[in-house]
C-alpha cells in the first residue's frame, strides 16, 4: 500500500511517522541487487527521542533517507504526520556537516529562515540566539574552514533547529568527533530537545550514545536491515553511565547486536 492510499487509514494525531512493511532494494553499478531494508515496521510518536543502532551498512541511513523523502520505498507504506514537510518543519543533520563554505556561521544558520521569507533582521537575531545556545557566539562571523569539526557540527545543528523542526533526522552526527566533544554535544542536544520537544530519530553505531540520548533504542539487524529489538530507556536525564541500570541495558543491547554477527 502506498502512502497516497492511506486516506482511510486510522491515525492517532500524536503519531509523527509510521512505517509498515517498508523494504528497499538498490542496484549496484555492476547490476547486482542489494536489499538494504526488509519489512521495516516503525511507529514514532510526537516528541519521542528515538535512537537506532546497528552495524555499518545495515540500512540505517537508507531509513532516514526514505523518511526525508530523498528516496522512496519499493514495498510497504511510509506515512508522515500531515503537518510535516521537509525543509519547512522537518530537518536533517548529516554525519558530515553540510554548511555552505562561502557563508559564515550566521549566514549558514539563517539560511532556512531566508528560504522561508523571514526578514533579514529577524533571521539574524534568531541565528545569533541559536549560535549562543550551541556555544558559538564568539564565532558568529567565522566560515566553516575556520571552525573545528565539533564547531561545524554545532553550527549544523543550529542551522537545523532554526526552522523549529517538528521532526529532526540525525545520521551519526557525532561519529567523527573525539570522545570529549561527543559527550559535550550529546548533553547539548539533550538540553535543546528538552527545550522544545521535537521528535528526533537519531542513527548511531554507538550503544552508549543511543542510551544516553534516547527514550527508546531500536536495534537493526545486519543487511537487509530490519528492527529486531526495541528497548525502552527508563532512566532519568541526564543519564549516568556508571549506574547498574545503564550497564545492564548496555549489555542487553550489545548482546542483541552480537547475535547478528554470529
Amino acid at each position: 500500500m502506498k502512502s497516497s492510499e492511506l486516506s482511510n487509514h486510522q491515525r492517532d494525531n500524536s503519531i509523527a511517522l509510521e512505517l509498515k512493511g517498508v523494504s528497499k532494494t538498490f542496484s549496484s553499478d555492476a547490476g547486482t541487487k542489494v536489499r538494504a531494508l526488509e519489512n521495516v515496521n516503525l511507529l514514532v510518536r510526537e516528541s519521542e527521542f528515538i535512537t537506532v543502532v546497528g552495524a555499518t551498512g545495515c540500512g540505517k541511513t537508507t531509513l532516514l533517507n526514505l523518511i526525508a523523502g530523498l528516496d522512496t520505498p519499493d514495498d510497504g507504506y511510509l506515512h508522515l504526520n500531515d503537518a510535516l514537510r521537509f525543509g519547512y518543519n522537518m530537518a536533517y543533520v548529516f554525519q558530515h556537516y553540510t554548511l555552505f563554505p562561502w557563508r559564515n556561521a550566521v549566514a549558514n544558520v539563517s539560511f532556512g529562515l531566508q528560504m522561508h521569507g523571514i526578514r533579514r533582521r529577524k533571521r539574524k537575531e534568531k541565528a545569533f540566539q541559536l549560535l549562543s545556545r550551541v556555544g558559538l557566539s564568539d564565532f558568529k562571523n567565522a566560515y566553516p574552514h575556520e571552525l573545528s569539526g565539533g564547531m561545524r557540527q554545532r553550527a549544523a545543528i543550529a542551522q537545523a533547529l532554526a526552522i523549529q523542526p517538528k521532526l529532526l533526522l540525525m545520521d551519526e552526527p557525532f561519529g567523527a568527533l573525539d570522545d570529549s566533544t561527543r559527550t559535550e554535544l550529546q548533553q547539548m542536544l539533550t538540553e535543546l530537545w528538552q527545550d522544545n520537544l521535537p521528535t528526533i530519530l537519531f542513527v548511531t553505531h554507538n550503544i552508549d550514545e543511543a542510551i544516553v540520548l534516547g527514550d527508546k533504542v531500536l536495534v537493526f539487524s545486519d543487511r537487509p536491515g530490519k528492527i529486531i529489538r526495541e528497548f525502552k530507556v527508563d532512566l532519568p536525564r541526564p543519564r549516568n553511565r556508571m549506574t547498574k541500570e545503564f550497564t545492564n541495558l548496555f549489555m542487553q543491547i550489545r548482546q542483541s547486536l552480537s547475535t547478528q554477527l554470529d
